[in-house]
């Protein structure tokens, strides 16, 4: 209980509104039949289904996905994954869907620090490219094919063993990552029938680290407090059947753009809470945003675009009354700008590489030539040599651009980092 000033107790009362409430006592299964089960039969005609958890590490978001823990043994075959893949190959065998010779294929990857990790290709780093029709593609994501539930769980079973965690300043074992499990359905040709998207995103406590003195916990932090922001926007945004989208404000958002399109896109969200005095402030936050996004606003007019979906994120969020800070804003555009130079910076010392590669052949030719030739033409030699010296003269400097480029990037945000205040919560209050 609170304390008025006269010093008497009382209790402040909180109203949210969801569709259903599950006490502990619930089963996944009837949370499954609440939740991911509605919207399952989607993926069959052609749309695409979405399921989120969200809430605070150790409120039950793994446990609900994935199944139940026994220690550090987790039981798969009893999570929601589990129960919409049995449901899946139950309708493939039905006489609706049978004729079509749909195949069942499964990925699994998980975003990390505003990055794409493939979890069943060892955490291979993936790019994430749009192409010129506005369709989103991670890059040489693995696709696993399964026939059974028993071959799903293995896929599951894999790619969890290697999603990132670790310790933050609200709890000793964070997930740190979102995770990304698909259930992807394709007929005979190849050609996308339905996609069902299972997503365990990290710990909301994760966005009470964007004041951390270390970068990478900063960077971690900062990325899910925004992708987390991006994402309510952008489930907001496809119930008012809003004229734009702010899909590109966040790696997430932008991975899962075909959630948000389309008349054919199915999304639920689970919030997860938990009971103990000390998640308090947690649990308030995780039904504030649960009920957030829930809110439909029917009469709700969203701005218009500022011409990058962070910038309108942020015009959105303050139409809103959310308490998303100008120095936290200026901090996200500070990160943008940094990962994309990262990426242009790794883009160009990987291609320097692989014409060094090449150069070093086309050396050892003339060389070789120059060595062994006896009317060999040392201008000839002078002149090849010149052009391959030139050529890689010019990628150096290049190169050396793209550093400094980067460099400046990394002090532009260490300063940035100064001016943020730790935030009393976590997530945006109402």
């Amino acid at each position: 209980p609170k304390l008025k000033v006269d010093l008497t107790k009382f209790l402040e009362n909180h109203k949210f509104h969801f569709d259903y409430a599950f006490d502990e006592s619930s089963t996944n299964d009837l949370v499954y039949k609440f939740t991911a089960q509605p919207i399952l039969r989607t993926i069959f005609d052609g749309g695409i289904a979405t399921c989120f958890a969200y809430g605070q590490t150790g409120s039950g978001k793994t446990h609900t996905m994935g199944g139940d823990f026994n220690g550090k043994e987790q039981n798969f075959s009893l999570g929601i994954y589990a129960l919409a893949a049995s449901d899946v190959f139950e309708v493939l065998k039905g006489p609706q869907y049978g004729s079509l010779d749909l195949k069942v294929s499964c990925s699994f990857f998980e975003i990390y620090g505003g990055k794409v990790f493939d979890l069943l290709a060892r955490r291979a780093k993936r790019r994430v490219l749009e192409d010129g029709n506005n369709v989103v593609n991670v890059v040489d994501l693995k696709e696993s094919p399964v026939l059974s539930v028993a071959s799903v769980l293995g896929v599951i079973k894999e790619g969890s063993a290697v999603r990132t965690s670790g310790q933050t300043s609200a709890n000793a074992h964070s997930s740190r990552s979102h995770a990304v499990f698909q259930m992807i359905l394709r007929n005979p040709r190849g050609k996308l029938q339905g996609k069902f998207s299972f997503i365990d995103l990290a710990g909301n406590e994760r966005g009470a680290d964007t004041c951390s003195a270390n970068r990478a916990t900063r960077i971690e932090g900062a990325e899910i407090n925004k992708s987390l922001l991006a994402l309510k926007e952008c489930i907001r945004a496809m119930s008012i059947n809003a004229t734009h989208i702010p899909f590109r404000a966040s790696k997430l958002t932008q991975v899962l753009r075909d959630s948000f399109v389309g008349e054919k896109a199915r999304t639920c969200m689970i919030a997860t809470i938990a009971p103990g005095q000390n998640s308090v402030e947690c649990s308030l936050n995780t039904l504030r945003y649960a009920d957030r996004v829930k809110e439909l606003g029917p009469g709700a007019k969203p701005a218009p675009p500022l011409g990058d979906d962070l910038a309108f994120l942020h015009q959105s969020l303050m139409s809103q009354g959310e308490e998303e800070e100008q120095e936290m804003f200026n901090f996200h555009q500070a990160l943008d700008q940094l990962q994309q130079a990262e990426e242009t910076l790794v883009e160009e010392h990987t291609q320097c590489i692989q014409e060094n590669k090449e150069y070093l052949k086309q050396e050892e030719v003339i060389l070789q030539r120059m060595e062994q030739g006896v009317d060999y033409d040392i201008e000839d030699y002078a002149r090849a040599l010149d052009v391959i010296l030139q050529r890689k003269i010019a990628r150096l400097v290049t190169m050396q651009e793209r550093l400094g480029n980067f460099r400046s990037q990394l002090n532009k945000e260490e300063e940035i980092s100064k001016t943020l205040r730790r935030p009393k919560d976590s997530v945006p209050r109402k």
